[in-house]
């Protein structure tokens, strides 16, 4: 049985730095190239994860080395995390991350101020010059007159695109 834990120990030591950085940074790497910003913000939240976990190691390295199979369990996270197939960084983000943000931002802006999904999504598709111009919109005219200018620019491209 000495065997299996030896091999279990030498499997890990060369799967945790497959799964936990060599994958992610190659998968980085293609999300920055794609056009796409979903992809972002899975290996954006992985990579603030992956730093948070390594922080929590260094301060806190003799308690997680009395946890049986400490090793084994953030390989295990690490690849729930980073898999595509169930895109865990993106799950803590939506459930315990935006919440909390939105829940601490609520106590500094005014919740009228704070843009529906559609709109953030709007946003992320723009380049920060728009973005300023748009925050400077908002700040001007309000967010309903930012609702009315998106809801008129969706008219006039489904108008453009039944005319094709």
């Amino acid at each position: 049985m000495g065997w299996f834990w030896s091999l279990a120990l030498r499997i890990n030591g060369l799967a945790g730095p497959v799964v936990m950085l060599l994958y992610p940074l190659y998968a980085s790497i293609i999300a920055i190239e794609s056009p796409f910003k979903e992809d972002d913000q899975q290996w954006l939240t992985y990579w603030v994860l992956y730093s948070f976990i390594t922080l929590l190691e260094l301060g806190a390295g003799p308690v997680f080395a009395w946890i049986p199979l400490w090793s084994t369990i953030k390989l295990a996270t690490a690849a729930w995390l980073v898999l595509p197939q169930f895109r865990g960084a993106t799950i803590i983000y939506e459930h315990y991350v935006r919440p909390y943000f939105y829940k601490s931002a609520a106590n500094v802006v005014d919740k009228k101020q704070q843009l529906t999904d559609s709109q953030r999504k709007f946003l992320s598709s723009m380049s920060p010059q728009a973005r300023a111009s748009v925050a400077d919109f908002i700040d001007n005219n309000g967010l309903d007159a930012f609702d009315k200018l998106i809801a008129a620019a969706n008219a006039e491209s489904t108008k453009r695109r039944a005319e094709s």
